[in-house]
């Protein structure tokens, strides 16, 4: 095995954490010696081991000399809120002769102080190997630990002109069961999913992990005037502790209180110039709460309004092979009169679910990265590919 192969299985222990490590990163580590592992781990929660430590202790025989093979820079700081040591340290005391690093730890804690440690002591470190693929791996925790902000994830699934509902609101369903098992998935995958009002009263949606295991998400609600139905499936059942509704100073009070009652917490925010919930205020106020990601589920108003905005990181869209005609369109007016003031997506992938077509891609993928484009290889590319889209 040579080191893309062994980086390789540090990626695919890292995603053994997928779903469950947040707001921390996804990281595996592999200890090696003489080309054979002798010891692996990766991060399952907060407060638990990090990877580096989990690999250490589950290695039966001396490691002093060994290499390591991460997907991320290990960490060199002790905070107040910190539930777990230094893994720089404990890889100096270990003695461990080389460590190869798939991309640095952008945040402000970290940044190349672990690397840099691990150089003073003598500890040869090599940063790149595979660092695209670690990229992706943790794209909402380079987002979130460099801005504050949740990852925001637009999810829409399309006829093929467009629609996302008939004329009377029906979606159900435009994809067929693979295509939801992968939101479902999503879902898993993140920390939260959004829906407007309209989503809640046209399709009375659960938003949980049902047709694949995983952790449940938090059910996020935009409604301006609290007006979302009692009956409504997000405010019964076990899960209503974890839905939060968003709503503006023009909210009744009255309602405020029996929902609040039932188990659902609001949350006050600004209103926008429209009346409309203020997304930006919505985002720091989940990314103050400690969500690093946020999947968008709908509908159009809120498709429309995180689109026009530029509040949105990545947008994946499943299109059906149907045609609705006259109905609800998918994205309303975002103020393009020329195609150069389109939304151009960047690094898209094309993918066949069953009869659909996934289209996926990126807003920007510089503004969701930031600082780690100086400092991982494949990125230096990032200013190439953002500059080409805006042509």
């Amino acid at each position: 095995m040579n080191s893309d192969a062994f980086m390789a299985r540090a990626l695919e222990l890292a995603q053994a954490g997928e779903g469950y490590t947040s707001p921390n990163p996804m990281v595996g580590a592999v200890i090696v010696r003489d080309g054979r592992i002798i010891g692996e781990g990766f991060h399952a929660r907060p407060g638990e081991a990090h990877a580096e430590v989990a690999a250490i202790e589950n290695t039966r025989e001396p490691i002093a000399g060994a290499e390591m093979y991460c997907n991320l820079e290990p960490c060199s700081h002790s905070t107040p809120h910190k539930r777990t040591p230094p893994c720089a340290d404990r890889l100096i005391r270990e003695n461990i002769r080389k460590l190869y690093v798939a991309t640095v730890d952008p945040n402000p804690h970290v940044n190349g102080s672990g690397i840099a440690a691990l150089r003073r002591a003598g500890i040869e470190v090599e940063v790149g190997c595979l660092s695209e693929r670690a990229l992706w791996l943790n794209e909402t925790y380079f987002k979130y630990i460099q801005t504050g902000l949740p990852f925001v994830h637009l999810k829409m699934a399309l006829s093929v002109d467009g629609r996302i509902a008939t004329r009377c609101s029906d979606s159900k369903w435009i994809t067929d069961g693979e295509a939801r098992r992968q939101v479902h998935e999503l879902r898993h995958r993140y920390d939260a999913v959004l829906v407007g009002l309209n989503t809640v009263r046209s399709d009375d949606p659960q938003l949980t992990v049902r047709l694949t295991s995983g952790k449940q998400p938090w059910r996020i609600v935009l409604d301006e005037h609290l007006e979302i139905p009692p009956e409504a499936n997000l405010l019964r059942g076990e899960q209503r502790a974890k839905t939060l509704i968003f709503t503006t100073p023009a909210h009744d009070p009255a309602r405020r209180a029996r929902i609040e009652a039932g188990g659902t917490a609001v949350q006050v925010v600004a209103a926008d110039p429209q009346g409309w919930v203020d997304l930006p205020a919505v985002l720091r106020e989940l990314g103050s709460r400690g969500i690093s990601s946020l999947l968008v589920e709908g509908g159009a108003g809120v498709f429309t309004g995180f689109i026009r905005q530029r509040l949105f990181d990545k947008l994946s869209i499943y299109i059906a092979p149907i045609i609705i005609g006259a109905g609800i369109e998918a994205v309303g007016d975002l103020g393009v009169r020329k195609i150069s003031q389109a939304v151009r997506l960047q690094h898209t992938v094309y993918q066949v679910v069953n009869q659909q077509i996934r289209v996926q891609g990126y807003r920007n993928l510089e503004d969701t990265f930031r600082t780690l484009t100086g400092n991982v290889p494949c990125l230096q590319e990032l200013s190439r590919i953002s500059a080409a889209s805006a042509r």
